[in-house]
């Protein structure tokens, strides 16, 4: 994904991640705030995780690959993602907020501590260290969690895959493991209420969006009015 960056006097280099489940809708979620941030003239660019950088792609192709992964093991699949993780921070994402630029993930390090650290039985201090190396204080504005039925995430993952399309090693994996998971993003948002949303992912896309929205607005300043400034050069 990509949108093309301006900076703009609405912001000044927001950081904003999407985190959930398999299915829960983050690419459609992102790519409707993007149009509506552009009513606005507020334009952003969008990345994904792993992945966003030639050399995180490469990173990805093998993550998504349960086969090329058999001989690494856990703890290499967590450094793995986290040296394509500083690659796309150092690469892509520092870069555009240091110019003014706002950027959007599709997943960061929250997908690591549920996937690699719930689900995949690292210890916690272990994937704490690899996160603060891989991200080096580059800590997101705002993060928006899509919550949703895991077995619903999953019939829409299997509905959007394109004919022919292999099923990747996330969605093989046991309703019991995706339960685990969606606990585990709630559990996040819990413990970082000032940073997280949960949203409830249910319903029409529109529906979603209705309920992402008020964040992208309180974030830009857009749930402000404007002021007039004839009348507020009066008032001073």
């Amino acid at each position: 994904m990509n949108a093309q960056a301006k900076s703009n006097g609405h912001t000044k280099g927001k950081f904003i991640t999407f985190e959930g489940g398999e299915g829960v809708g983050k690419t459609t979620q992102i790519r409707l705030v993007v149009e509506r941030l552009a009513e606005f003239d507020i334009n952003v660019v969008t990345s994904r995780e792993p992945g966003g950088t030639p050399g995180a792609e490469a990173v990805r192709h093998v993550l998504l690959n349960k086969a090329a992964l058999e001989s690494f093991g856990p703890k290499m699949e967590a450094i793995l993602l986290s040296a394509a993780r500083n690659d796309h921070v150092e690469q892509f994402v520092r870069p555009h907020i240091l110019a003014g630029n706002s950027v959007i993930l599709d997943r960061f390090m929250d997908s690591t501590r549920v996937y690699q650290g719930a689900t995949g039985n690292i210890p916690q201090k272990f994937l704490s260290t690899l996160e603060r190396v891989a991200i080096a204080g580059m800590y997101p504005d705002a993060t928006i969690i899509l919550d949703l039925d895991p077995l619903v995430g999953l019939k829409r993952a299997s509905k959007r895959r394109t004919q022919g399309e292999d099923i990747d090693r996330f969605e093989k994996e046991t309703l019991a493991i995706h339960e685990q998971r969606r606990a585990s993003f709630q559990k996040i948002a819990r413990a970082e209420p000032e940073r997280c949303t949960l949203v409830d992912a249910s319903g029409t896309a529109q529906e979603v969006h209705g309920r992402i929205w008020p964040v992208f607005a309180r974030l830009f300043g857009l749930d402000r009015p404007v002021k007039d400034p004839i009348h507020q050069d009066e008032v001073a």
